[in-house]
């Protein structure tokens, strides 16, 4: 692929363009002490640090530092104002899934996540749009808080990990939770979260750089070749971080299925080339080249505004790399920074105040 850069469109009004971000983490000020309220550890809570920071605790121990962005509204909306961000979507950080506590315990963690967003939604509703997260280890406890989510709450989806305790998203287990969902239209969103192979990543924060990336191109996969796409066309699921690993790896994808399909087809004999163009993912993959790849693999239309905020791994200015990536048409733009976010999400741009 020939060399590209990075530049000011020519065409200044791009710079006004409505800005819609699927992916964006929150947490609430305070946590409940799970772990001493359920009698075991390995639950989040908020230790404060200085003025502006609380530390995460996680067995005794810090787990991140987080400013105060991740928790207070009004400096997410005067940081969006910064940026031309209008609306932002609003979900968990991935480590309080707690899909490896007890059913009920994680039900407890979950409701009270989502409570704490459903109210932040209900304060700002034209400024944020909430994802629930939802006790995965227990299906039965999973579809009843997705189904409060959806109707109680008025949440416009979930948030869900790249796995549940070892079962990828294509496995038979997931069944009734995938039906759940589009008979709930809900948007999914697929965050990577306890990623394979974590002593061989204990350096260089490869979790992070490789791990994750992983994570997420396993799950595409495993949803492609078991066919859950294929029995629930109307699913509407975004992956985060642009698919991770998976443009990387797609040719070799296809190839395998082309001349093994006795060890690919086994459980879905459409070609996995069916499936691009029936998931979204965000645009967060930092380069310009990568995402002139996404357009082509998935097509512009699937390619939505995220950032990761308010991480430092994530895109720092909102919407950077789509706006300056000179390939790129003004209506790539439009769909990118907001249209493709409304049509995943099943939201109405004039409720929020934006155009169609």
């Amino acid at each position: 692929m020939h060399a590209l850069s990075l530049t000011a469109p020519k065409n200044n009004a791009m710079t006004l363009l409505p800005r819609v971000d699927i992916h964006t983490h929150i947490l609430p000020p305070q946590i409940p002490d799970f772990s001493r309220k359920f009698g075991y550890e390995g639950f989040i809570s908020l230790q404060p640090h200085g003025c502006c920071q609380a530390n995460m605790i996680k067995n005794g121990k810090i787990f991140r530092r987080i400013e105060a962005n991740c928790w207070d509204a009004g400096i997410r909306i005067e940081e969006c104002d910064q940026h031309g961000v209008q609306v932002q979507v609003l979900s968990t950080v991935p480590v309080m899934f707690s899909y490896w506590a007890r059913p009920q315990h994680a039900l407890e963690v979950n409701q009270f996540i989502n409570d704490h967003i459903a109210e932040v939604v209900n304060q700002y509703p034209t400024r944020f749009i909430g994802l629930g997260s939802l006790p995965m280890q227990n299906i039965d406890l999973a579809i009843q808080e997705l189904e409060r989510c959806m109707n109680e709450l008025k949440m416009a989806g979930v948030e869900i990990g790249t796995h549940v305790n070892g079962h990828n998203l294509g496995d038979p287990y997931f069944e009734p939770f995938w039906e759940a969902a589009e008979q709930w239209n809900a948007a999914v969103f697929v965050h990577p979260w306890d990623m394979l192979c974590p002593d061989r990543m204990d350096k260089y924060w490869l979790q992070w750089l490789v791990g994750m990336p992983t994570e997420t191109a396993l799950a595409i996969s495993t949803m492609i070749f078991s066919g859950v796409f294929e029995r629930h066309p109307r699913l509407r699921v975004a992956f985060a971080h642009g698919g991770g690993a998976f443009p990387g790896i797609w040719g070799r994808i296809r190839h395998g299925f082309n001349v093994r399909p006795d060890l690919c087809a086994v459980d879905n004999p459409i070609p996995p080339d069916h499936y691009l163009g029936r998931f979204y993912v965000d645009s967060l993959v930092h380069d310009p080249a990568m995402l002139l790849q996404l357009k082509q693999l998935v097509g512009v239309d699937k390619i939505a505004l995220g950032t990761d905020y308010p991480f430092v791994l994530g895109e720092q200015v909102p919407g950077q790399l789509i706006e300056a990536t000179k390939e790129l048409t003004d209506d790539d733009r439009r769909w990118m920074l907001y249209r493709s976010a409304f049509a995943w999400l099943d939201r109405n741009p004039a409720e929020y105040d934006l155009p169609t």
